[in-house]
C-alpha cells in the first residue's frame, strides 16, 4: 500500500503545475455542477411527486372515491365515465367485492397489502422498472385504491439530467479553455523566473527576474528574489575581488621581497668588495674605503627607512592631522631644492643652472587642509628629487599649488624627457625605473614615488601621473581639507 502511494505520489509530482491547476479547478467546478444538479433534480423530483399525491387525492376523494360510483348497471348505449389517462381505480366494498376497476388501458401496477394511507411508489405487475404512485382511502362505503404512472414525471426528470450532463460538460470545456489561457499568463513570470535561475545556474550573474510594476504577490516575490541576487552577486564579486587582490598581493610581496633583497645585496656586496680589496692590498688608501663605506652603508639606511616607512603606511597606521600651511611647506621645498642643486653646481661648474619655480593658481579656497606635516613634506620633497634626478640639468622643474572648494591640488611638472604609457602605468611600483637597466645610478632606492602614494592615500587622496615622451611628466597630488 506504501509503495503504491509511492507510486501515485510521484505520479501527480510530475504533472505540471499548469495540468495540476486546470485539473484541480476543473475537478472543484465539477464537483459543484454535480451536487446542484443532484439537488435540482432531488428537489424537481419532490415538486413533481407531490403534483402527482394532490392529483391521487383529488381522485380519491371525488369521482373515484367509494359510494361515488352506482352499482347498477349503466343503460344501454352509455359508457361509465373512464377516468383520465394513465390512472388506474379499484374500488371495493366493505365485504371486500370490487365494485369498480378501470385501468384506461394501462398495465396493473403492484399494489402492496400494507398500502396504508399515505401515497407511496411502488412497480409494475408485468413491466419491470415501471413505476407508480399509489394511494388507497375508505370512508363507510369501502376502500378506494388510486394509481398514477410516473412515466412523464421519469421522462421530465431523464431529460433534466441529460440537459444538466452537456450543460456541464460544456461549462467544463469552457472553463477548462478559460483556465488554461489564464493560468498560462498567469504563471509567465514563473516561467521567466525559470529561465532566470537557468541563465544564473549557467554562471550569467547579472540576470534579474523581470518586475511588472504591479502590486502582486508576483512582482512582490520578484523584487525579493532580485534583492537576493543582487545580495549574491556582490558576494561573488567581492569574493572574486577577496582572491584577486590576495593573488595579486602575494605576487607583489614577492616581488617586493626579492627586490629589497636585491636592493640590499648590492651596498653589502661593494662593500664586501672594497673591504676584500683592502685586505689585499689593492687599496691602500684608507680614506677612500672609508668613504666607499659610508656611502653604501647611507644608501643602505635610506633603503632600510623606506621600507619601514612602506611597512607601517601597509598596516595602515592613522597619520596625524593638524592644520597644515601647504604654502609654507612648497616654499620650503622649494628652497630646499634650489639649495641642493646649487651645491651640485658647485660641485660641478659646468652644469647649468637649475630652474625650480613654484607657482600659486587662484581657486575659490585656502592652501590650508588637515594632515600630518612631515608626511606632506616628504610628498613634496620626493616628487620634486623624482623630477630632478630623472631629467637633465637643462630642464625646468615647476611646483604648483591650487586651491579649490574642497581640495587642494599639488602639481610638480618637468620638461623632461617624458615616459611612455608603459613607463606611466608602473611609475608607482616599487623598486621600479623609468630606464629599462633599472639603473642605481642616482643612487634612490625606487621607493620615492611609492611613498607618495601611500602617503597620499594615508591622507584620503589620491595621485595620478600624465606624461608622454618628450612633452615631460606632470604629477597630481590632490588633497582633501578634512579627509577622516
Amino acid at each position: 500500500m506504501s509503495s503504491l502511494r509511492g507510486r501515485v505520489a510521484d505520479r501527480l509530482a510530475a504533472v505540471p503545475l499548469r495540468t495540476t491547476l486546470v485539473l484541480a479547478l476543473v475537478s472543484l467546478v465539477g464537483f459543484g455542477l454535480l451536487v446542484s444538479g443532484i439537488a435540482v433534480t432531488s428537489l424537481m423530483r419532490n415538486v413533481l411527486v407531490e403534483r402527482i399525491d394532490r392529483q391521487l387525492y383529488d381522485a380519491a376523494h371525488s369521482w373515484a372515491a367509494p359510494g361515488a360510483q352506482r352499482p347498477e348497471p349503466l343503460p344501454t348505449g352509455r359508457v361509465r365515465e373512464r377516468p383520465p389517462h394513465l390512472y388506474w381505480v379499484q374500488v371495493t366494498d366493505t365485504t371486500g367485492q370490487v365494485t369498480l376497476s378501470l385501468s384506461a388501458g394501462v398495465q396493473q401496477p403492484e399494489v402492496p397489502a400494507d398500502l396504508g394511507t399515505r401515497p407511496r411508489t411502488v412497480g409494475s405487475v408485468a413491466a419491470p422498472g415501471e413505476e407508480w404512485r399509489v394511494l388507497r382511502t375508505g370512508n363507510h362505503f369501502g376502500t378506494s385504491t388510486v394509481a398514477l404512472r410516473m412515466d412523464e414525471t421519469n421522462s421530465l426528470l431523464d431529460k433534466l439530467i441529460v440537459l444538466q450532463l452537456v450543460i456541464g460538460a460544456l461549462v467544463l470545456a469552457a472553463l477548462a479553455a478559460v483556465a488554461r489561457i489564464v493560468i498560462r499568463r498567469s504563471l509567465r513570470p514563473l516561467r521567466e523566473m525559470e529561465r532566470t535561475a537557468a541563465a544564473i545556474a549557467g554562471g550569467d550573474l547579472h540576470q534579474r527576474v523581470p518586475v511588472r510594476g504591479t502590486d502582486t504577490e508576483v512582482d512582490h516575490l520578484s523584487q525579493s528574489l532580485n534583492t537576493m541576487l543582487t545580495q549574491i552577486q556582490q558576494a561573488f564579486a567581492a569574493t572574486e575581488a577577496s582572491e584577486e587582490a590576495a593573488r595579486s598581493s602575494e605576487a607583489k610581496m614577492r616581488r617586493f621581497v626579492a627586490d629589497a633583497s636585491h636592493e640590499l645585496r648590492t651596498p653589502l656586496t661593494s662593500i664586501k668588495g672594497f673591504a676584500e680589496l683592502y685586505r689585499q692590498g689593492a687599496i691602500t688608501d684608507p680614506d677612500l674605503l672609508t668613504d666607499r663605506i659610508e656611502r653604501e652603508s647611507k644608501r643602505m639606511g635610506l633603503l632600510v627607512e623606506d621600507l619601514l616607512m612602506l611597512a607601517r603606511l601597509d598596516a595602515q597606521r592613522p597619520v596625524e592631522r593638524r592644520p597644515v600651511d601647504l604654502l609654507m611647506l612648497a616654499s620650503d621645498a622649494v628652497h630646499s631644492a634650489r639649495a641642493l642643486a646649487a651645491a651640485e653646481r658647485t660641485a660641478h661648474p659646468d652644469a647649468p643652472e637649475r630652474k625650480i619655480d613654484l607657482e600659486i593658481r587662484p581657486g575659490p579656497g585656502t592652501l590650508e587642509l588637515l594632515g600630518d606635516e612631515a608626511r606632506l613634506r616628504q610628498v613634496l620633497a620626493n616628487l620634486i628629487n623624482n623630477a630632478l634626478v630623472h631629467t637633465p640639468a637643462e630642464a625646468e622643474v615647476a611646483v604648483r599649488l591650487t586651491p579649490a572648494e574642497r581640495e587642494v591640488l599639488i602639481e610638480v611638472a618637468d620638461t623632461g624627457p617624458g615616459l611612455d604609457a608603459e613607463q606611466a602605468e608602473k611609475v608607482f611600483e616599487r623598486f621600479y625605473r623609468a630606464d629599462s637597466s633599472r639603473s642605481r645610478v642616482s643612487g634612490g632606492t625606487g621607493l620615492g614615488l611609492s611613498i607618495v602614494q601611500a602617503l597620499v592615500a594615508a591622507h584620503g587622496g589620491r595621485v595620478s601621473v600624465t606624461s608622454a615622451p618628450g612633452e615631460g611628466t606632470t604629477f597630481t597630488v590632490r588633497l582633501p581639507r578634512d579627509a577622516s
